[in-house]
């Protein structure tokens, strides 16, 4: 038996006795421990041990016992840890089974936060390996929009039929949201909107003095697409954002699968209510937006380049025509229902922790913008080759 204990003189560790060896048991090494192991006295190496280990090779096991005069703290944990890593890396197992109780939860409590620390070793994918482990990601997100896809339009054929439930009250909440309390932010962005198109298309125009036609510049861009895109973003970023956080926080908290169990369908009382609300809101929101633009160049042509007033606006109304703004209105439509999808789609499929719930926020804001830019796209395309 080999029995390591304290000696302390004066106050300061002096050395490390040995009393006895033990090896009765074959491949075996018991080891005593008595005196004080209190942090306080300092810290002990483990080369006593260490020294035993490489002058009898054959050992396999190291049973640890303990004194009754033995004082300790998380000084004795931190030795015994050092101990274990270093049986660790030559295959020898350690039984603490003799240590005091409250030693050997320390001690195990210590050894799974170190096994957690472990980094796990960079394992090389070929490209081959991280291409299919792509493409499956694509195809098992794709089915995941296309599920959900359906899931709404069946939930609005019940809509359509009166066989629907969720509570008016939540949805009146939410058409509130989506629209009064965005409305000043919508109006503030198409104004500066409006008037940097009016400056920029001046300083152009200006040089052939035909100024008046920062009207016609100002008027189609925003009806068409500007005022559109720019509500379609605003919303992104903050009602967007807001249903995929709420319904993340619904997913995480298990509300969701509280919903499923009673036998009512998330998609239909939590979903419905906020696509609809969006996509009611949108066009308004979008009117609005054209208005304010126009507002903005307004106030840069009388004020900056002294243009009438009254032929201002005449040429205003002479180049906004009607199937302009109904361009502009299918545009929101189309961006409110992307919004919509895109923050609940995200918020539900998210993950159950506040990472989760983060990076579904964030997702849900990205995949909103880009559908905004590609159906912007599409529409614009499509107009062309009708020549609307």
């Amino acid at each position: 038996m080999l029995a390591i204990k304290r000696l302390v003189f004066n106050d300061s560790v002096i050395m490390l006795e040995k009393v006895a060896f033990d090896y009765s048991i074959p491949k075996t090494l018991l080891v005593k421990l008595g005196g004080d192991w209190q942090i306080s006295a300092g810290l002990l190496p483990i080369t006593e041990i260490t020294a035993q280990l490489t002058s009898h090779p054959d050992i396999t096991q190291i049973n640890l016992s303990v004194s009754q005069e033995l004082q300790w703290d998380s000084g004795l944990i931190a030795f015994l840890l050092k101990l274990v890593r270093e049986c660790e890396q030559k295959n020898i197992q350690v039984d603490h089974k003799n240590l005091p109780q409250g030693a050997q939860k320390l001690l195990e409590l210590a050894l799974k936060v170190h096994e957690k620390n472990i980094l796990p070793q960079e394992t090389r994918e070929s490209f081959f390996e991280k291409a299919g482990e792509r493409v499956f990601q694509i195809y098992k997100s794709l089915c995941s929009v296309l599920d959900f896809l359906g899931d709404i339009t069946v939930s609005f054929g019940r809509v359509i039929t009166g066989k629907a439930y969720f509570r008016w009250d939540d949805f009146m909440l939410i058409v509130q949201r989506c629209g009064v309390d965005t409305l000043m932010l919508v109006c503030l962005i198409s104004l500066l909107v409006g008037m940097i198109l009016a400056f920029v298309g001046s300083i152009q125009l200006k040089i052939f003095g035909a100024q008046i036609f920062v009207a016609d510049i100002v008027g189609i861009a925003m009806v068409r697409v500007l005022a559109a895109v720019m509500t379609g973003i605003i919303l992104a970023g903050r009602i967007g954002a807001s249903f995929a956080a709420e319904l993340g926080m619904m997913e995480s908290s298990e509300e969701i699968d509280a919903l499923k169990t009673l036998g009512v369908s998330p998609v239909e009382f939590l979903v419905i209510p906020r696509v609809l609300a969006l996509v009611m809101m949108m066009p308004i929101l979008t009117i609005y937006a054209d208005m304010m633009g126009i507002l903005g160049g307004f106030i840069i042509s009388v004020g900056m380049l002294k243009l009438n007033p009254i032929e201002y606006l005449n040429h205003t109304q002479a180049a906004v025509q009607l199937s302009f703004v109904w361009v502009g209105l299918i545009h929101s439509i189309v961006f409110g229902v992307i919004v919509s999808v895109s923050g609940c789609l995200r918020g539900i499929n998210c993950e159950r922790n506040a990472a989760g719930v983060g990076m579904a926020t964030t997702s849900a804001v990205v995949t909103g913008i880009t559908g905004i830019v590609i159906a912007t796209a599409i529409i614009t395309f499509i107009c062309q080759i009708l020549g609307v």
